[in-house]
């Protein structure tokens, strides 16, 4: 579970950069990735990677929406001109 947190929370946080759809994308994975750090964190063999993941994976999630947010909020700016 803690390599798979990882690379999800590395996913997330690639995802995130984007902004729009794969803004969502990144969340998405971004969540998924904080459930199974949690659970990896169980296992003692795996708690660094497990641990990692989840930070990863809460970045990933947080930075995904502010682009989707700033997305809209760009195309709602060029709506109004």
């Amino acid at each position: 579970m803690g390599i798979a947190a990882l690379v999800l929370g590395i996913f997330s946080v690639m995802f995130a950069f984007f902004g729009g759809i794969f803004g969502w994308v990144g969340s998405i994975l971004g969540i998924i990735g904080i459930v199974l750090a949690v659970v990896g964190r169980k296992n003692p063999e795996q708690k660094g990677m497990a641990t990692a993941g989840l930070v990863l994976s809460i970045i990933g999630t947080i930075l995904g929406f502010v682009m989707v947010l700033a997305c809209a909020a760009c195309v709602g700016a060029l709506d109004s001109m």
